[in-house]
């Protein structure tokens, strides 16, 4: 399968079937985080890696993973990120989510689907797993067999703004709102 074809194939999952994901599967996505580019290759990231039932059902209290047996919170290390000196902006949400693109691409390649998670209680999730300060948690990327239909790959025809909309080439002239 080639690059595209495994991005277009991958989608959000929400639905899941009640099957653990081989150890194999799952250090498979976790080497593919590991050797994610990152800014000065500072590797700011640490990701929290849940399976327990216990510490599913703690999460679940600070955000909704639809089931899934595996939930992987992509956290930053605040003292280890890169920050551009120029004009001090911070790096590590942008490590932590190449990161996790990563894993997201290398599950779907493994024939897991998985869904990357924004919105959740970040406080909670700091206290329910004892987080120290440091570690920020970015995302969280659950994963499992999806037990809804797979979404077809010719959906982003229709999905997606067209190419002309998001990409300029050598000057932005009239951008779009």
């Amino acid at each position: 399968m080639n690059f595209l074809h495994l991005a277009k194939k991958r989608y959000s999952c929400r639905l899941y079937k009640d099957l653990p994901v081989e150890k194999e599967k799952l250090e498979y996505v976790l080497e593919a985080g590991r050797v994610a580019p990152t800014a000065k290759n500072l590797q700011p990231h640490r990701v929290l890696v849940l399976q327990k039932k216990e510490n599913l059902e703690k999460l679940s209290e600070a955000a909704r993973i639809y089931d899934a047996p595996v939930a992987l919170v992509v956290c930053k290390d605040k003292n280890d990120s890169w920050v551009r000196p120029l004009d001090g902006k911070e790096h590590g949400d942008v490590d932590a989510s190449i990161v996790t693109d990563h894993m997201m691409l290398a599950a779907t390649e493994q024939g897991l689907q998985s869904v990357w998670i924004c919105f959740f209680d970040a406080v909670r999730l700091k206290e329910n797993f004892s987080l120290p300060e440091n570690l920020e948690p970015v995302n969280i990327l659950v994963m499992g067999y999806g037990a809804d239909e797979p979404k077809s790959e010719l959906r982003h025809k229709e999905m997606r703004r067209p190419l002309e909309e998001t990409f300029y080439f050598e000057s932005f002239g009239e951008v779009k709102s």
